[in-house]
């Protein structure tokens, strides 16, 4: 499938509605939570269990993201978004078909493996091409884009426990509600399919042939050799990490935090915090990538990575005394989960060039799978050791809290490292020319 090019007079502020309608429906996997109870009661089932397809699917994510970043560059994104339209949509499929059979299996097969290989390659389908069409304002074209990623979840969230409800929480009503997001999502996602363009060439050599990019161009398998790339692997990693270890746990933690004091908080004002952490991570996409357009990636990531161990270290030392910083706090925390998603690709378009920005991000999105693992990990377990060593409130998270912080430091002295990168990595001019425009 060749990359449609847009005819003269085409609108690049078409392009990012083309990518909304992608993130927006594999932003889904957010919600997953939502599922998990009826699963649980429907197909007898242990909490740990029914998080399976959750957990396959992000793992899926980041290695077809990683493995598949080449074949999105090389087809473009129109073959991008209808594999993930596919890929995505057969995941409820199948899932429909396990939760009718009560086949478990089959739903943790279609929703995590295949329905996550839909996540990776819908996640970095647009990205190249928006920085192809906005290479003025990077940040702000692929911040739109993500945003939609974090936003998916505010949509399906509700949408889906009110299918579960009209429908049933038994096992055809769980069917049910699979089939009808599988479709909706794939006509949804096709508005994706039919409206992406790829900009036109600008200008032309002598000859007649499309002249190679401007700047600093760079392979994805020249740019996985250069120090820049892995420390640009470090910097995503322990940001995601940091972001994750409390969106995770946000309802528990601040319960816990409160609940030695005269104004403990309630299940439902623990679930209005969660809510607000979703808000603060989606506004942080677009907000603070946008911001990168004016100030440099390299200080952005300073204010994520420094400034959020800053955060960190209120809730750790003062955040079970006040409400109002233990909120604001982790409400800027998560923006800058949010907003260190977004900025990463113009990051790498600064760095390596257009040439093959979306495969390289994609292979940069194994941070991303390995940060889902650990953020949890790290606050989980040290929260289970402590409780189990006679603590309890605010005391179960500090020593976490004090990781987060360095974890974050780390990620600072990362992205201080960061330099050009060498001239013998750039591609060619010649053959860059010829690749990306053939």
């Amino acid at each position: 499938m060749s990359p449609p090019v847009a005819p003269p007079g085409w609108s690049r502020w078409l392009v990012p509605p083309a990518a909304l309608s992608v993130h927006l429906s594999i932003g889904q996997a957010y919600a997953w939570s939502v599922f998990k109870p009826s699963l649980e009661s429907a197909l007898d089932l242990s909490g740990t269990q029914s998080a399976l397809p959750f957990q396959l699917g992000i793992v899926m994510l980041g290695l077809s993201a990683a493995f598949g970043g080449t074949l999105v560059e090389r087809n473009g994104p129109r073959w991008a978004m209808t594999v993930a339209l596919i890929c995505f949509s057969s995941g409820f499929l199948l899932s429909a078909l396990g939760a009718a059979t009560e086949q478990y299996w089959l739903i943790v097969f279609g929703y995590g493996f295949v329905g996550g290989i839909g996540l990776g390659i819908g996640y970095i389908s647009p990205v190249s091409t928006l920085i192809k069409w906005f290479p003025d304002r990077p940040g702000m074209a692929t911040g739109i884009a993500i945003m939609g990623f974090g936003g998916g979840a505010l949509i399906a969230s509700p949408w889906s426990a009110q299918m579960l409800e009209s429908f049933g929480s038994d096992s055809s009503g769980i069917a049910l509600a699979f089939l009808v997001h599988g479709l909706t999502y794939a006509v949804f996602m096709s508005l994706g399919v039919f409206l992406v363009r790829v900009p036109r060439p600008a200008k032309t050599a002598a000859d007649g042939t499309p002249a190679p990019l401007e700047g600093v161009q760079v392979s994805a398998s020249s740019a996985v050799r250069t120090p820049q790339f892995w420390l640009l692997w470090i910097v995503l990693c322990m940001n995601v990490t940091a972001g994750i270890g409390i969106l995770e746990k946000a309802a528990p933690m601040i319960t816990d935090f409160f609940a030695d004091t005269s104004t403990p908080v309630s299940v439902s004002a623990a679930a209005g915090f969660v809510a607000l952490l979703s808000a603060a991570n989606m506004a942080g996409r677009i907000g603070w990538s946008s911001t990168s357009d004016l100030i440099g990636r390299k200080n952005i990531y300073r204010v994520y990575l420094g400034v959020g161990a800053l955060m960190y270290a209120l809730i750790a030392w003062v955040g079970d005394s006040s409400k109002p910083v233990f909120i604001i706090a982790a409400l800027v925390i998560l923006s800058f989960y949010g907003g260190g998603f977004a900025t990463v690709p113009a990051y790498l378009k600064d760095l390596f060039g257009t040439y093959q920005v979306g495969a390289i991000h994609g292979r940069l999105l194994t941070a991303w799978s390995t940060a889902g693992v650990l953020g949890p990990l790290i606050v989980n377990w040290i929260a289970d050791r402590q409780e189990e060593a006679g603590k309890s409130g605010a005391s179960l998270y500090g020593l976490s809290l004090v990781i987060m912080i360095g974890l974050l430091v780390v990620g600072f002295i990362a992205n201080e490292l960061v330099r050009p990168v060498d001239a013998r990595h750039h591609v060619p001019a010649q053959k860059e020319a010829a690749d990306v425009h053939e």
